[in-house]
């Protein structure tokens, strides 16, 4: 069995979002950029409170921004 591992889409949201930059994503959802930096690289799973606030700050529900398992799906 591969590595399970908790991903997200946040890099693609932002752009889908005005360009959203990670600095504004980190500031909406009261984080540090390199927060963010680290979500998007995939080397820090989100506590499910900032999952949930970064799922709000782009009006989406949560598994439209995270996904948990071996492999993602491109959207």
């Amino acid at each position: 069995m591969g590595k399970v591992l908790v991903g997200n889409y946040i890099r693609k949201l932002r752009f889908n979002h005005n360009e959203m930059t990670q600095q504004q994503l980190a500031d909406k959802v009261g984080v540090t950029r390199q927060t963010i930096v680290a979500l998007e690289k995939g080397n820090y799973s989100p506590s499910l409170e900032l999952a949930f606030r970064i799922a709000h700050a782009f009006n989406l529900p949560l598994e439209e921004v995270f996904f948990y398992g071996e492999n993602s799906e491109e959207r």
